[in-house]
């Protein structure tokens, strides 16, 4: 029987101005998932704590230890009502708001002058999936110049060294109750239409990953 396929989901922990970061809940959600279609997959998760130190050590570590296929990544856009689906990170990093350790970006850059790093066309076809499942799910060009699109940079130079064959970062936004009163100018997203949104992205991966590995044997 071949090696099983591994995909590795992350989420972060809370930060300055988000003590509840609903990536965790999410990310938990995803891993415990039981499918048919899941029988011949291991799937791994990780929280990042919101430091850029901790990506930098934890990002090349946790794929070491895991060796996954497809790396599918979370984080939270407060000020975003509707799913994002990044499609590439920018070479920028804030020097105004430090992280989760009180550390500020020295420089405005992250790898010298170098141009911002597309994920791949496969960011279609997540966005394909999210809409299917009725959620609002939206490309993006931009994923800040915080941790995420930090964590995203990083994520995407491991691909291009060899590691995971495909990787994607899905800003989600801040969460509804379920069963609350949607007032107007409130959350309005669920955390279970999130994880169906997220199911179907996982799924997505999941296909890509295992048309790569067949493409590589």
């Amino acid at each position: 029987m071949s090696e099983k396929l591994r995909i590795l989901l992350t989420g972060f922990g809370p930060f300055p101005g988000a003590p509840y970061n609903p990536t965790q809940p999410l990310v938990a959600r995803l891993t415990q998932l039981r499918r048919p279609a899941l029988d011949d997959v291991a799937i791994a998760s990780h929280i990042f704590p919101v430091t850029y130190g901790a990506v930098d050590r934890q990002l090349p570590e946790v794929l070491a230890k895991q060796k996954p296929d497809a790396l599918l990544m979370f984080g939270l856009a407060a000020r975003t009502s509707y799913l994002r689906i990044e499609t590439r990170a920018r070479n920028a990093v804030t020097m105004l708001w430090p992280d989760a350790a009180n550390t500020r970006s020295s420089k405005r850059g992250i790898a010298g002058r170098a141009d911002a790093m597309t994920f791949g066309p496969h960011t279609a076809r997540l966005l394909r999936a999210a809409r299917l499942t009725g959620i609002d799910a939206r490309a993006s060009r931009d994923a800040g110049a915080y941790l995420c699109n930090y964590l995203s940079w990083r994520a995407i130079e491991q691909v291009k060294a060899g590691g995971p064959q495909l990787a994607a970062f899905i800003h989600i936004p801040l969460l509804a109750r379920s069963g609350a009163v949607r007032r107007k100018g409130a959350p309005r997203i669920t955390l279970d239409e999130l994880v169906d949104a997220g199911e179907a992205m996982l799924m997505e991966m999941v296909q890509l990953a295992r048309k790569g590995r067949a493409s590589l044997g």
